[in-house]
């Protein structure tokens, strides 16, 4: 027995967060009855669970996907707007995946899918600080001091970013590339994080999610992890 919003995340449907929202909405029957209040208990071999009007089952395998996602994709299921979606890449993949967390509209880089919604909940957990690296082009050349102001954390929504990793990579004529790791995932942090020392981010790619890293997989192309990214990602929780 476990708990239905446990089940629903191992399924693969949402993260367990996600999960409890749409028993919240009414969007989840337990052997035909919609249950809308948390703690209910299934019997995954017995007890048959719907979400959107769909039979749910916990895959016997699980998935862990590596996608570079281009800038002009929304990382979502849809998009009201009409614009392209990350999984849209995925319509024909054999399972349901979902994307872990999400990169902003017009920002690039290493994007992790999965079916596994236990794992996916842990990582998205804030208590695990899973650190996120970032390839800024930003506007104008950063000093060393505006480079130590976002190590120690910036004020951002009424609190201080906690400490960061930055690092100067390089100089080019009018910018500077600097490569970030935050262990925390506010909304657009990083591009705040340089607004804050009055610098605009031209360009923003993520190269690394905890273990994985981006390497070289061409833009708009995706990979399985190894067996050994995936043990070093389960490591994590």
């Amino acid at each position: 027995m476990m708990r239905l919003q446990k089940y629903l995340a191992m399924c693969g449907v949402a993260s367990r967060r996600t999960a409890e929202k749409m028993i919240a909405e009414g969007r989840v029957k337990v052997n035909g009855k919609t249950v809308t209040e948390m703690g209910v208990q299934v019997d995954e071999a017995a007890d048959r669970v719907e979400a959107d009007g769909k039979t749910v089952h916990m895959e016997a395998e699980k998935h862990y996907i590596a996608y570079y996602k281009p800038v002009g994709e929304v990382t979502t299921a849809s998009d009201p707007e009409g614009r392209e979606t990350v999984m849209d890449k995925f319509r024909d993949y054999p399972v349901r995946l979902f994307p872990v967390g999400r990169l902003d509209y017009d920002s690039e880089g290493l994007l992790l899918l999965t079916n596994d919604g236990e794992m996916m909940n842990k990582l998205l957990h804030p208590s695990r600080e899973v650190p996120k690296s970032y390839l800024c082009m930003v506007s104008n050349h950063v000093t060393e001091e505006e480079l130590r102001r976002l190590r120690q954390g910036v004020m951002m929504d009424g609190r201080l970013t906690s400490p960061a990793e930055v690092r100067l990579i390089r100089y080019e004529t009018f910018d500077s590339v600097v490569l970030v790791t935050i262990h925390e995932g506010r909304n657009r942090q990083v591009r705040r994080m340089f607004e804050a020392i009055d610098h605009q981010v031209v360009q923003l790619r993520r190269v690394g999610f905890g273990p994985i890293r981006l390497g070289d997989l061409p833009r708009g192309r995706w990979r399985r992890l190894t067996e050994d990214e995936i043990r070093r990602l389960k490591a994590l929780g």
